[in-house]
């Protein structure tokens, strides 16, 4: 992976929520660009294939006219036909070694590793370039979700390298421990999509991350 893109994979994550309306999608998107987001992952679990096809080209398209990366979730075929930037892989989605190689060397390959180092170092020595690590507070998404610790992110992040994405239940106000804790990435669906202002919220947490920066 280039060193431009892996300097990417710093930020607001954003995830997509299970929309099955293309065009509202596309501008929700396209409000959390304008807000200064720049990693976006299509998931929608719930679509049949040919508009799952579409939404993500069209997102991709969108991500791409302001410099933006597309990871898609859980379908590398489908990355690998619109020409993703990436994959993100969770525990039944397929192998992270036949994913990486498939992928490319320039490529994205993301890896949820939920609350296991095991699956943190598992997913280092297949070559992802980085991996998700939660539910770190209790997620609408998925309530069930197994917790992640802060001081596992943190543990996660010294002793395996890789860029960190906390996942699960994460908020404008609660993002900032997990930041502290060592997350190179939040991965965001309800907080920012249930904003009132899109655009603000994703510029919100973006100044998380960049705000001090000159």
């Amino acid at each position: 992976m280039s060193l431009g893109k892996r300097a990417m994979l710093r930020g607001l994550y954003t995830i997509t929520p299970d929309d099955m309306l293309l065009p509202r999608l596309s501008a929700m998107i396209g409000m959390v660009l304008r807000g200064g987001g720049r990693l976006v992952q299509y998931r929608n679990k719930t679509a049949p294939a040919p508009l799952r096809r579409a939404q993500a080209a069209e997102l991709l398209r969108v991500c791409r006219a302001v410099g933006a990366l597309l990871i898609v979730n859980d379908d590398l075929p489908l990355a690998l036909e619109i020409g993703a930037d990436g994959v993100h892989l969770g525990d039944s989605d397929g192998d992270a070694v036949a994913a990486r190689k498939e992928l490319g060397p320039e490529r994205i390959l993301g890896v949820s590793c939920y609350a296991d180092l095991d699956r943190v170092e598992a997913a280092a020595r297949a070559g992802a370039d980085y991996v998700g690590v939660g539910s770190v507070y209790v997620s609408g998404t998925k309530p069930q979700a197994m917790r992640a610790s802060l001081d596992l992110l943190g543990e996660a992040k010294r002793r395996f390298e890789l860029p960190v994405a906390a996942i699960g239940g994460i908020t404008l106000e609660n993002a900032p421990a997990a930041i502290a804790a060592g997350a190179d990435m939040v991965a965001v669906i309800t907080d920012l999509f249930d904003a009132m202002d899109i655009s603000a919220r994703s510029e919100a947490f973006q100044n998380l991350f960049f705000a001090n920066q000159t």
